[in-house]
């Protein structure tokens, strides 16, 4: 009891100094960060036939160059008679796995770990993982480790773990097993008893890898991963509305999730409602579980712009984050297929190698991710430019909303 009353009084401390200490980046005229106004207004018409055309709910798009914002627009509707708000509140989704690993790179900083130290020297479930061989009469085959898994393969999904979206048996055993039902422990000790898709470090798997290093970060910090996340990233910049969950206040700010509805139209998925989106989680689900704002995402991704720090708070350190920016996948680690032409991958999100191959403008050396709901951005180091689309829509890339913003922003550039 004691220690639930000491949790409850740390979350009204840090949710009261989020809410005393507002932050945003300055907005100016494009022209001042060398951008054309009216070439960015091209984005405006694009968006918006979305909405008209019944295609999207609503949406807002946000662009920041030279840690200034220079456009931030809002179009449609949250839900029915409820235009898009500025400060709506999204499910972000596999937008959560830069911040995740953003976490487990500061314990790194501290020097906690090495990068290619075994996972199972922190998690000992994971010692003498079994890798599937193949199934046949006689049933499932599986062979040992040719090396143990690293901390780095949880970084760059080259784990061997996966999300159970195929037909192989051990996607049916993923399925079965129920892995977020219950803690982040709980959700390591079932993994533990599915064979690895792959050896580990052989090969590009989009996978719960992620949601493994929301449980290291609890390990290693001896701290719930959702206080921790608080403690040392959110209340720092002054994220303030990031969390695992949207207080009972701020439930009208969630906007429904919507999806196709037969050949044209949308229709409503989702209803966030105060007994689901407003409820502590127990599963803390460091690859897809968090809500944000395109501003309080921003933040952070100003604070990685800037090799991060923000505002005089220095999250990670300069060199920490060049590394993670970097692509970490050999072409033999790259899938044949169900990856994006002329990208690699850091820790934590995809990096942009060939933007010839990918066939859209850009630069070499952006680095990139979106969510399951339609959500995105894209940090370019090079250009100090940063993008942000959010929206509610599943499945994503549906539409290539994505694709069409960032061609859109690119060649709104000027200097």
């Amino acid at each position: 009891m004691k220690k639930i009353i000491f949790l409850t009084m740390i979350t009204v401390f840090l949710t009261a100094s989020c809410t005393q200490q507002k932050i945003n980046l300055p907005s100016v005229k494009p022209e001042k960060a060398g951008m054309s106004s009216e070439r960015l207004e091209r984005i405006n018409p694009v968006m918006q036939c979305y909405i008209d055309q019944n295609k999207l709910p609503g949406l807002i798009t946000m662009v920041a160059r030279q840690g200034k914002i220079v456009h931030f627009e809002k179009f449609g509707n949250m839900y029915p008679d409820s235009p898009m708000s500025p400060d709506a509140i999204f499910a972000i989704q596999s937008m959560t796995k830069p911040i995740t690993s953003v976490a487990i790179m500061m314990l790194y900083e501290e020097g906690h770990f090495q990068l290619y130290d075994p996972v199972e020297k922190y998690i000992p479930e994971f010692k003498d993982l079994k890798v599937f061989s193949h199934k046949d009469k006689d049933g499932i085959h599986v062979v040992d480790q040719k090396k143990p898994m690293t901390i780095l393969d949880l970084l760059t999904h080259t784990s061997g773990l996966g999300y159970g979206w195929g037909n192989t048996p051990v996607d049916s055993m993923y399925n079965s097993a129920k892995l977020r039902e219950g803690s982040l422990k709980d959700m390591v000790q079932k993994l533990a008893e599915i064979p690895l898709y792959y050896q580990p470090g052989t090969r590009w798997n989009y996978s719960m890898s992620t949601d493994v290093l929301g449980y290291l970060v609890e390990v290693i910090s001896g701290k719930p991963f959702d206080l921790f996340l608080q403690e040392r990233i959110f209340v720092p910049l002054k994220m303030k509305d990031t969390d695992f969950y949207v207080p009972k206040e701020k439930i009208n700010r969630v906007p429904y999730l919507y999806g196709p509805k037969d050949s044209t139209g949308i229709k409503v998925i989702t209803i966030p409602d105060t007994s689901r989106t407003s409820k502590a989680k127990k599963y803390l689900n460091g690859g897809g579980g968090l809500f944000s704002t395109a501003k309080d995402y921003m933040i952070f991704c100003q604070m990685l712009l800037n090799k991060g720090e923000f505002n005089g708070v220095r999250i990670l350190g300069r060199k920490t984050v060049e590394y993670m920016t970097e692509n970490h996948l050999s072409d033999d680690q790259l899938p044949a297929e169900g990856f994006y032409e002329g990208a690699g991958w850091g820790l934590g999100f995809a990096v942009s190698q060939d933007v010839v191959k990918a066939q859209i403008i850009g630069s070499n050396g952006a680095y990139w991710w979106g969510g399951a709901y339609s959500t995105m951005f894209l940090i370019d180091p090079k250009e100090q430019l940063i993008l942000i689309l959010m929206t509610q829509f599943s499945p994503s890339e549906y539409y290539p909303t994505n694709v069409e913003f960032t061609a859109l922003t690119y060649q709104a550039l000027i200097d």
